[in-house]
């Protein structure tokens, strides 16, 4: 019976140390281990055997991009002014085992490290430069923090500002300095407004002349079209009345002369036949005839021959 509890005691520690001789490594992480208390290897991720009782898992140790968020801390400005600061660390372990032996612990060796340096920089910068340059303080700080850790094979891949706050007063200040940059900016879009407004009206009645001038133009075209057709028809209706004058003065002189013919060489007969062409030359307004003195004379006596044959008749 003893040695049957014995047995399987045995097969328990056998059991046992097998089991513990088998390392199982996640991915992501390294075991750093010791053999009799020093240094002996890194297990990488997988399954490994190891010494059970010489070898030792000294450290576990995560090979992810790991974030170290630094409380806000109270820094001194160039120009006297107390600010908080808070910052965040993102960070990977190269190498786990200078991480390990080399500093007692990476996490507040990167954590100070900044916050030093982060004081040092802040600390030769005015208030405006600090909050108008985070840019350039997180540069300087990761070069900085990044030269420090790399002797414990820490790389240091980004460190940022979340946050910088000013004191009550100068919060205020500030406000106020950005409520009169607003109304200042609100003033300045108000005058280009109206100027952009009275540019546009200038332009509207600019054009709105050339239009006016334009159809004024227009319209003395027009009409000195129509006063000039207007002269041409009056023009061509003398021109045709000159011309049935003429045509009834050659009807008139055609008469005479077959009267003539027919009657002989009587004067009374052409004296008579002289006044009837006169009168009807004189019926139309548009002629005039120019007669000398003798012409009038002669014109009398025919006129009285033809009153004198009128009363014969």
């Amino acid at each position: 019976m003893f040695g049957k509890i014995l047995f399987l005691i045995i097969l328990f520690f056998i059991i046992a140390t097998i089991m513990s001789s088998i390392k199982i490594v996640n991915t992501g992480y390294v075991y750093v281990v010791e053999r009799f208390g020093q240094f002996h290897r890194i297990l990488e991720p997988g399954w490994h055997l190891v010494i059970p009782f010489a070898d030792f898992v000294r450290q576990k140790v995560s090979t992810k991009q790991q974030i170290l968020d630094i409380e806000p801390q109270n820094v001194i400005t160039k120009d006297n002014v107390k600010i908080s600061v808070d910052n965040v660390i993102f960070y990977k372990v190269m190498n786990p085992k200078d991480a390990i032996y080399n500093i007692e612990s990476y996490k507040s060796g990167i954590i100070y490290s900044t916050i030093t340096n982060m004081r040092n920089i802040v600390g030769n910068m005015a208030l405006d430069e600090v909050l108008s340059g985070r840019d350039m303080i997180n540069s300087e700080l990761l070069k900085v923090v990044d030269d420090i850790t790399d002797a414990y094979g820490i790389k240091i891949l980004s460190v940022e500002i979340k946050n910088i706050i000013p004191p009550g007063e100068i919060q205020q200040a500030m406000e106020k300095q950005m409520k009169a940059e607003r109304d200042k900016r609100a003033v300045i879009l108000e005058a280009e407004g109206a100027r952009q407004s009275a540019i546009a009206r200038a332009e509207g009645e600019k054009q709105s002349k050339i239009l006016q001038a334009e159809a004024e133009k227009e319209a003395n075209i027009r009409r000195a079209e129509g006063l000039k057709e207007s002269q041409l028809l009056e023009a061509e209706g003398k021109a045709r009345a000159i011309e049935a004058v003429a045509e009834a003065q050659a009807k008139a002189i055609n008469m005479v002369n077959k009267s003539i013919i027919e009657s002989g060489t009587n004067e009374t007969v052409i004296a008579l036949k002289q006044v009837e062409a006169l009168q009807e030359m004189s019926k139309n307004p548009a002629n005039k005839l120019i007669l000398p003195n003798e012409t009038l004379s002669s014109l009398g006596s025919i006129a009285a021959i033809a009153e004198m044959l009128k009363g014969n008749k």
